[in-house]
Parts: structure tokens; C-alpha cells; sequence
């Protein structure tokens, strides 16, 4: 199975560089995917997924460009619904719709007047009228609004949004057991975040056997995989990064230590060739650090490595990245 790789664009922090640089670097050094992760207020300045992403699709041609993942039940589902249409009509069909269900930072969803509560139900529901959505087809917003907080009153019947566009793949976020059910139900792949390749295997089979009471095939595995693309000093630069991963995200030790990826091109190819050794299809590399032209090019050299053999990720022998 080949792997897909991506790369997470910088669209927070102090120092904002440009999304449509940034962009169309990771589209010139190859990648194959640029992903935007989703905040309304997280402490941190940032800029709004869905703009940021159009932006990206607007000055590249090839590169599939991802939601990773949006934070549906925290819009209007019908708006969120049009953003979604929006993005794969400008970007010609490139979008990946990354959904979870959010609540990490609590405050943003009292800013935006919805309530964290019941948010995995109000998911579920816009997922199983997206497609309706997105190909224009009249759909009822009885179900769909039912407890909806922006709804207002009285009600619509129902909605025919246009212009039609395909539905893009749908790729699920989450850890829990109810995101592996949800993605099984309506996912095309399971999109798992900072998580070890061997407990990537194991929810793969898991996803199988989810599946199969929908009678859907096994959603694919894809995984964002936090990097720290360096040069020299790679053990202190894991070591910074299992602490991120401890300290921020809230992984155990153990399993922050075995989450961390760092290092070179030849260190990150060997790491993340035991993600597609476990069976991931396509993983999403998020820099870790300020320094996100040259994490790409380490990326990117790595990236050339596991485009060859085995043998060439241990040796460090594949051929060399070109940025063009």
C-alpha cells in the first residue's frame, strides 16, 4: 500500500507566516495533502480554518487541501454545510472533510453560544445529511436543528443548498471508542492524532469489525503525526516534544516518548515507516516549532525515503528531496 503524505500549515501562533507561502511550498517540495486545524479562540492568535484553507486552494493546483479536523457541532449545521460546498467548489474537488466532535477548550464554545453538551448527537446528525447538502437535494431540518441552538423560529421545512458539488472524503477525528463507531458509520478513514503506530494496528482491526454491522468497508487509518523536523540535536528536540505532547495534549510519559517524532530525514523516515508498517494510508506531519520551512524540507526528504525501500529508510540512501 503506498502512503500519502501532508503536511499541517502553520495557521496559529505570535509569528503568522503567510498561508498561501506556506502553501505553495509544501505543493512544490511534493507533498501530497495541506491540512488546517480548526479553533474559534484557543488562547493562541489564529486564523479561521475554512478562510485560511481557501486561501491555500486558491494558489495551488495539485495538493489536496484538508479540514483537521472541523469542529462541526460548534457552527450552524446548514452554514457549516455551505462553507464545506464552498471550499470543494474552489479548490475543483480537492477538499478532505476532517470532522470531530471539539470540546478541548471549553471557552470557545461559551463565546460561540453553544453548548458542549450533546455535541457528539448534534454531529451525528448534520453527518447524516451532509451528502443531501452537498448534492442539492431538499432536506428536511426538522431532525437536523433539533436542539440546534442558532435555530431560530419559526422553522424552514427544508433547505436545497447550491450549487450541488461531490461529496469529499470523509475522515473522522477522535480517540474514543464512539469516534472509531462514528467513523466506522460515516467515515471514509479515521484521522488519529498524536497516537503510536502500534495502537494504530490495533484500531484498524477494530474499525473492521465496527464497519461490518453498517455494512460499509473498513475505513482507511490516516495519522497527524506532531514532528520535530531538525537538522542537529535531534534527542533534545524529541525530548521537547514528548514534554509538548505530555504537558499540552495530556499523553502519559510512556506514550508521549513513543509519540514523539524527531530528528533528521533519515530518523523521521525510519519513525514514520512504522506508521505504514501498521497500516496507515496517509499521514498528516504538524511541525513542531517556529522553523516551518525548514521542518518541510526535512519532511520532505524524509518523504523521498519512504518512497523507496526499506533498505533506503535504514541506510538513509533514497534519493534526495527537490523543493522546487
Amino acid at each position: 500500500m503506498g502512503l500519502r503524505t501532508g503536511v499541517s500549515l502553520p495557521i496559529a501562533g505570535d509569528d503568522l507566516p503567510e498561508v498561501t507561502a506556506t502553501a505553495r511550498h509544501a505543493e512544490a517540495a511534493g507533498f501530497d495533502s495541506v491540512w488546517v486545524g480548526d479553533h474559534l479562540a484557543d488562547g493562541r492568535p489564529l486564523l479561521e480554518s475554512t478562510l485560511a484553507l481557501a486561501a491555500a486552494a486558491a494558489v495551488t493546483t495539485r495538493v489536496r487541501v484538508g479540514l483537521g479536523v472541523l469542529q462541526l457541532a460548534l457552527r450552524q449545521p446548514v452554514w457549516a454545510a455551505k462553507q464545506i460546498a464552498t471550499l470543494q467548489h474552489l479548490s475543483g474537488g480537492r477538499l478532505i472533510l476532517g470532522v470531530g466532535t471539539g470540546g478541548s477548550v471549553p471557552a470557545e464554545w461559551r463565546a460561540a453560544g453553544v453548548p458542549l453538551e450533546g455535541r457528539g448527537r448534534r454531529t451525528d446528525r448534520v453527518l447524516a445529511a451532509l451528502p443531501g447538502l452537498l448534492a442539492g437535494e431538499p432536506t428536511a431540518l426538522d431532525g437536523l436543528l433539533a436542539e440546534e441552538p442558532h435555530a431560530p423560529a419559526p422553522r424552514p421545512e427544508q433547505v436545497t443548498l447550491a450549487p450541488a458539488v461531490p461529496r469529499p472524503p470523509l475522515w473522522i477525528g477522535g480517540g474514543t471508542e464512539r469516534a472509531l463507531l462514528r467513523a466506522a458509520e460515516y467515515g471514509d478513514a479515521w484521522l488519529a492524532a498524536a497516537t503510536p503506530p502500534r495502537e494504530l494496528a490495533a484500531a484498524g482491526a477494530r474499525l473492521g469489525e465496527l464497519a461490518a454491522r453498517y455494512g460499509r468497508p473498513a475505513p482507511r487509518v490516516a495519522a497527524l503525526v506532531i514532528a520535530a523536523g531538525v537538522r542537529e540535536h535531534g534527542t533534545r528536540a524529541a525530548e521537547r516534544l514528548a514534554g509538548f505532547l505530555s504537558g499540552r495534549l495530556g499523553l502519559d510519559p510512556d506514550r508521549a516518548a513513543r509519540a514523539a517524532v524527531a530528528g533528521g530525514p533519515k530518523e523521521i523516515a525510519e519513525r514514520l515507516d512504522a506508521y505504514r508498517a501498521a497500516g496507515v494510508h496517509h499521514l498528516v506531519l504538524a511541525p513542531f516549532g517556529a522553523d516551518w520551512r525548514g521542518q518541510f524540507d526535512v519532511f520532505a526528504e524524509a518523504r523521498q525515503l519512504l518512497g523507496g525501500d526499506r533498505e533506503a529508510v535504514r541506510t538513509g540512501t533514497g534519493s534526495d528531496a527537490t523543493v522546487r
